[in-house]
């Protein structure tokens, strides 16, 4: 059985916190990480506003730049469909609880 570890992460200046198996924190961190650049890079143009609207245009980049990375080959596509299903199950587990501080 996988050890499960919760963490506090920030996100465009949010906290969240979020649980993962304890061998993907570090795949974590470092979506987290590519996920928060991504978003201040679209609120910096100031073309974008609002914190919905950044996520989605952050979602549409990144997942262009998968569908791109697919064409060319050389992708493990199981590896990374498990790694969206772990960081969905995280943000599915964090996201009642940041309803009730908003």
């Amino acid at each position: 059985m996988k050890t499960s570890t919760a963490l506090n992460v920030a996100i465009l200046g949010r906290e969240f916190r979020v649980t993962c198996p304890e061998d993907e924190r570090e795949e974590l961190l470092q979506a987290v990480a590519y996920l928060d650049e991504r978003m201040r890079s679209i609120r910096d143009t100031g073309k974008v506003v609002g914190t919905e609207r950044i996520a989605i245009m952050a979602a549409l980049n990144i997942t262009h730049e998968l569908l791109a990375s697919r064409k060319k080959g050389g992708f493990d596509m199981e590896a990374f469909k498990r790694r969206i299903v772990h960081m969905q199950m995280a943000l599915d587990a964090a996201m009642p609880t940041q309803d009730r501080l908003l």
